[in-house]
């Protein structure tokens, strides 16, 4: 069962977002939800990076994000977005996924959190939370789908799961994902999992995303993609000063602290690339 936000958080969660508009439990409203929330929180795992503990918790989830005006990653901004919605009247399911299961199997499931929510008589995979990737809920069905500058596929598994594909894009992507209710316990295992082990890519890597209209920003370690409507480009971080100045400016995320990860970036930048 999911924990509706109360009127107060609510109201707090769309100042938060810049939502001003309808209320109402249908596609209109969820479309502008999603695009709202993904416009102005970005997707961040600077707490992994620090060391701090993190849960599944929907309630430490507003704390951060509406509250401290922070961003997150799946299990927050998900869990976020589906308190606002539940308190609005939409039926949301929350769902385990498996981020490149097609790749490393059983294992990945639990290590992502996406949502399914009913409107206007049908399904909706709506995820704020896979890296400020998916813009617009899209249709629980097989098709194709389009949210400039990504593109990719909903579509059944072989083993009757389904998957979401990025196919085109910055960071061509999938996960599989039951369409039944999550297995919270899995999907607490895996969070905790995902933020303290060694061998965790969100242990090894600092990772911040930010959806904008018609592109996208990634910041993995030191260095910064943007992407929009004729490609990507490209540039190197130099220095702890520019990592801070640019997530104040470019991700509205004002963390000072976020220097002491500097020397741990330039390292894991030198494993990942001195070699190549």
């Amino acid at each position: 069962m999911i924990e509706p936000l109360p009127p107060a958080e609510l109201e707090a969660y769309f100042e938060r977002i810049g939502h001003s508009g309808p209320r109402d439990a249908d596609l209109p409203t969820l479309t502008a939800l999603h695009r709202a929330h993904v416009l102005t929180i970005p997707f961040e795992n600077l707490d992994v990076q620090f060391g701090r503990s993190l849960s599944t918790d929907g309630r430490a989830a507003f704390a951060k994000l509406v509250e401290a005006r922070r961003g997150g990653w799946c299990y927050e901004q998900n869990g976020l977005f589906a308190r606002a919605l539940a308190a609005l009247g939409f039926p949301v399911t929350r769902l385990s996924g498996g981020v490149m299961r097609a790749l490393r199997g059983e294992e990945a499931m639990g290590t992502h959190l996406c949502l399914r929510v009913s409107a206007e008589g049908r399904d909706y995979l709506t995820d704020v939370g896979f890296g400020s990737t998916q813009l617009e809920p899209v249709p629980l069905e097989d098709h194709d789908w389009d949210q400039a500058p990504m593109a990719g596929r909903v579509q059944r598994t072989d083993d009757g799961l389904w998957q979401f594909a990025i196919v085109s894009g910055p960071m061509p992507l999938s996960y599989d994902f039951h369409a039944e209710p999550a297995d919270e316990a899995l999907l607490a295992r895996l969070c905790d999992w995902q933020a303290r082990d060694p061998e965790s890519l969100f242990v090894q890597n600092l990772v911040v995303q930010q959806r904008l209209p018609d592109g996208h920003l990634m910041l993995r370690g030191k260095v910064l993609t943007e992407t929009g409507p004729h490609g990507s480009s490209d540039r190197e971080l130099t220095s702890a000063e520019e990592l801070v100045d640019l997530l104040r400016t470019r991700f509205a995320l004002d963390v000072p602290e976020a220097a002491s990860l500097w020397p741990a970036v330039e390292v894991r930048h030198a494993a990942l690339f001195d070699a190549a």
